[in-house]
């Protein structure tokens, strides 16, 4: 596509504290989903949209993120980076571009899975606006649940009041922000004028209402929910992943052996192998020098990592397996993410659905939450060590670097570097 004119900024400093224990070893934004990371799937959505040239805002994991990406040169975009001393807010991390841009920008959350179709939106509407001269065009969407976003009130298309994580039902409106935006240089000087938070942060959302108090005209552009997702909680990381597959374009370049059966649309990486007698039901992706099989099936909505073994009559459905992992035979793997490098025991089992019938509850930074999933499974941080026969249960969390031992059930969240064994009790029987 033709470029424009506008340079990109994406936000990356966040340490993801609710997607742990993913997120101890990496930064959200290099959680793969569809076999890529978020960020990536960021870049590569500006790319199809005509933008050359990023800047990304980093902080926590930042050699991570720089590393990964490098100069952009692979991605046919330069980018560069800006650190953020501490992460206070998303308003302090714009203020940190005001030298890299000189005129309007595009600014992007990091942790969102977009379309193409999401910043489209966005730009058609900053360029049919223009003579207006909006001082922010930003993206809005749709949601059941409004109260956990910034609420926007709009009178046509202007914003005329942005109202931070309502009460359930004190707001009429269900359209939110959606972190997509296009800012004039104004919002520089509004950044200035903004005062904390109640949580002691600089937020954008604040800026852009001092904006509108001052009678700055900000536009609201509807982008359609289906391409849009906010990557906040575990459970999130599946639906993205979910999308990414239903996006890919299927490649069988590894080998699959004569008994093995492709069904739907299948990605097998180079140096990749499906034994005989496994079942792949698409949208699969199988990563660069895994080992499927035999036997196995694995059911839709699964990514496979790169250099992963999945061992005999494995069943793997609607999950996340990272680099590096070994799975042993007979296991089960439901709606689950696991980190990389992790050794799962024979007979693993990863269970996705409460015996009461009743959606999963997760523990997300010490409150009990609902995911409105009936189908959930267990969160994996990188380098567990799991025992033979081992049962955890939905909704349950593990730690990076812990093992669990033979035999144990798990019911609660395990923290990292932890040993969960089963203790036996032995008693000698009377003559």
């Amino acid at each position: 596509m033709r470029g424009v004119s506008l340079k990109a900024v994406v936000l990356a400093a966040g340490e993801g504290w609710r997607l742990r224990p993913v997120t101890f070893t990496r930064p959200k934004h290099l959680i793969p989903v569809g076999g890529r990371p978020l960020l990536v799937h960021i870049l590569n959505s500006l790319r199809e949209t005509g933008f050359r040239e990023v800047l990304i805002v980093v902080h926590y994991e930042a050699d991570k993120i720089k590393e990964y990406l490098g100069d952009g040169s692979r991605f046919n975009m330069k980018i560069e980076y800006i650190h953020q001393p501490k992460v206070m807010g998303t308003a302090d991390a714009t203020r940190l571009v005001e030298d890299y841009v000189e005129e309007n920008f595009l600014l992007i959350y990091g942790d969102l899975f977009i379309t193409p179709t999401v910043i489209r939106r966005v730009l058609d509407a900053y360029t049919a606006n223009s003579r207006f001269k909006p001082v922010v065009t930003m993206a809005s969407v749709p949601v059941k649940h409004p109260e956990h976003y910034g609420v926007l009130i709009l009178e046509g298309s202007y914003v005329v009041d942005i109202v931070e994580k309502p009460a359930p039902g004190t707001v009429e409106s269900n359209l939110v922000n959606a972190g997509v935006y296009i800012f004039s240089t104004e919002i520089f000087d509004a950044i200035k004028r903004t005062s904390l938070s109640a949580r002691g942060e600089l937020e954008i959302t604040d800026s852009i209402h001092y904006l509108i108090k001052n009678g700055r005209p900000v536009i609201a552009v509807d982008v359609p929910r289906g391409e849009w997702l906010d990557v906040g909680n575990p459970w999130d990381l599946l639906e993205a992943n979910k999308r990414a597959l239903i996006q890919m374009k299927p490649e069988v370049r590894g080998t699959v052996e004569k008994g093995a059966h492709i069904k739907g649309p299948v990605s097998v990486a180079e140096n990749a192998r499906v034994r005989s007698g496994a079942y792949i039901e698409g949208p699969v992706l199988i990563g660069e020098g895994s080992d499927i099989g035999p036997n196995c099936h694995i059911r839709p909505f699964t990514s496979i990592g790169r250099n992963v073994r999945v061992g005999n009559a494995c069943e793997v459905k609607n999950s996340i397996i990272m680099d590096s992992v070994t799975v042993g035979r007979l296991s089960y793997i439901g709606d689950s993410v696991i980190g990389e490098g992790c050794v799962l025991g024979a007979g693993s089992i990863f269970a996705n659905y409460r015996f009461d019938s009743e959606s999963v509850k997760m523990n997300v930074l010490g409150r009990i939450v609902d995911t409105k999933r009936t189908e959930m499974g267990v969160v994996m941080g990188d380098h567990v060590k799991v025992g033979v026969g081992a049962l955890f249960m939905p909704g349950v969390k593990i730690g990076y670097n812990s093992w669990i031992g033979p035999n144990v059930v798990v019911y609660r969240d395990v923290p990292s570097n932890t040993i969960l064994t089963l203790k036996q009790n032995v008693l000698r029987r009377a003559h």
